[in-house]
């Protein structure tokens, strides 16, 4: 099994930023992508950003020039850069991991709240 554990939620203002972390741990060595969901009322869940072991990313249309996802192999850990945040960022954020982007709903953290005031 593997588990999931997230950090660095919180309340920002609008144009702040915040940096979420995901460590890894268990059975981790079938793993190969990891990466970030957002679930906000009244949304749909969307797939915020990902990323491979071998450093292939995908960011969402929403996002993208303002969140930046990375990956510490060494410490089975992946972090989300947050700038830029708008009130729309506003969402549970919830680390997800699989064998590859296909499969990244495979195991789930938590969750952590991201709330951006205007």
């Amino acid at each position: 099994q593997v588990q999931l554990v997230e950090s660095g939620g919180g309340l920002v203002q609008a144009g702040g930023s915040l940096r979420l972390s995901c460590a890894a741990s268990g059975s981790i060595f079938s793993i190969n992508a990891m990466g970030w969901y957002r679930q906000a009322p009244g949304k749909q869940r969307e797939l915020v950003a990902a990323i491979t072991r071998g450093g292939s990313t995908r960011h969402a249309d929403s996002v993208k020039g303002r969140f930046t996802i990375s990956r510490d192999n060494a410490k089975n850990t992946v972090s989300l850069q947050m700038n830029s945040l708008k009130p729309e960022d506003t969402a549970v954020y919830v680390c997800a991991a699989g064998l590859t982007m296909s499969t990244l709903t495979d195991y789930w953290g938590q969750g952590t709240q991201v709330t951006v005031s205007s």
